[in-house]
């Protein structure tokens, strides 16, 4: 479906960059379109480029070709307006510990340009917002790593006109999945409110889960973009796993398979989850009823489309 150009927040052409010796891409050629009021999920391996192009777009550095636009602004010759538009928040909170939540928010305010009376209000508004304000006179040091990831989106949130763009680099390193869970609800209240979020994450139940839509980063490039749903048919609606006897059966077939663990000898191919079809391959890929020990069939994740698109499903394939 194409979306058309005012309900575009984040677009960008052909984004390339490089770091080190001569021709070491990290992006080459990116194109992503975001909608407006809505979670937008980059996946992909470490070093595919996710925070990279997130830099890029927040104008923490810039491009070495191509072109961007967040909320209507270039991000090179617009630096100053995408700026005002925008909060980041990087992979670890970056709060005071010795100040409170409150006297974060109110100095955060404070220097937006918010007189004291404004920065109170705001402060207080915030804290209620985000679940903090029974806490809102404690250290931050106190709070538990949840609590920390919800004062940095509010301290986002206080000079940055709403509903906004929010980039989140990988919000939820290093939670328990308890606080995973409660900023998750953080992230949907925020799209709910109308807002542009690009989320990075390592977690692919959480782009499961939280995203619109998503597009996978593998060594710099676009290599696949759709809804989970859409991006999950493309390798079949559901997975045949396949506990092998051996590893000379594994191996056998490995190279048709979507998902690979050599240490438990499991493979998974792609099937329509019909009782037909899994005996048909059943009978097909053991014909002799000597090769498979155990079978399952289960709905295909996030994971399985993952591993078929990136690059290290594909280096560990050719090195079991």
């Amino acid at each position: 479906m194409t979306t058309a150009m005012n309900d575009v927040m984040i677009e960008a052409q052909g984004l390339t960059k490089s770091y080190g010796r001569p021709g070491a891409r990290v992006l080459d050629g990116v194109g992503l379109r975001v909608a407006r009021a809505g979670i937008h999920a980059l996946l992909g391996p470490n070093g595919a480029g996710k925070t990279t192009t997130v830099r890029i777009l927040a104008t923490l550095t810039t491009a070495d070709s191509g072109t961007a636009r967040v909320a209507g602004y270039d991000v090179v010759t617009d630096r100053r307006r995408v700026r005002r538009a925008i909060s980041l928040t990087g992979q670890f909170a970056a709060v005071d510990e010795t100040l409170s939540g409150e006297e974060t928010l109110r100095m955060m305010a404070r220097l937006s340009g918010l007189t004291r009376a404004q920065a109170r209000r705001r402060a207080e508004e915030l804290l209620a917002r985000f679940g903090l304000t029974d806490a809102a006179r404690r250290q931050a040091r106190t709070y538990s790593g949840g609590m920390r990831r919800r004062l940095d989106l509010a301290a986002g949130l206080v000079g940055s006109p709403e509903p906004g763009v929010f980039f989140l680099d990988e919000p939820t390193t290093g939670l328990d999945p308890r606080s995973r869970r409660e900023l998750w609800q953080v992230v949907r209240d925020l799209a709910d409110r109308g807002a542009t979020v690009l989320l990075t994450t390592q977690y692919l139940e959480e782009a499961d889960q939280l995203a619109d839509r998503i597009s996978v980063l593998d060594q710099g490039r676009i290599v696949a973009e759709g809804t989970p749903e859409a991006l999950k048919s493309r390798i079949s609606g559901h997975r045949l796993d396949l506990v092998l006897n051996s590893r000379e059966a594994y191996l056998g077939l490995a190279g048709r398979a979507v998902h690979h663990s050599p240490e438990t000898l499991t493979l998974g191919i792609p099937t329509d989850g019909t009782a037909v079809h899994v005996r048909t391959l059943l009978d097909e890929i053991d014909p002799h009823r000597a090769d498979v020990g155990r079978f399952s069939v289960h709905s295909a994740t996030l994971d399985d489309v993952f591993l078929a698109l990136t690059t290290e499903k594909k280096e560990a394939t050719a090195h079991v």
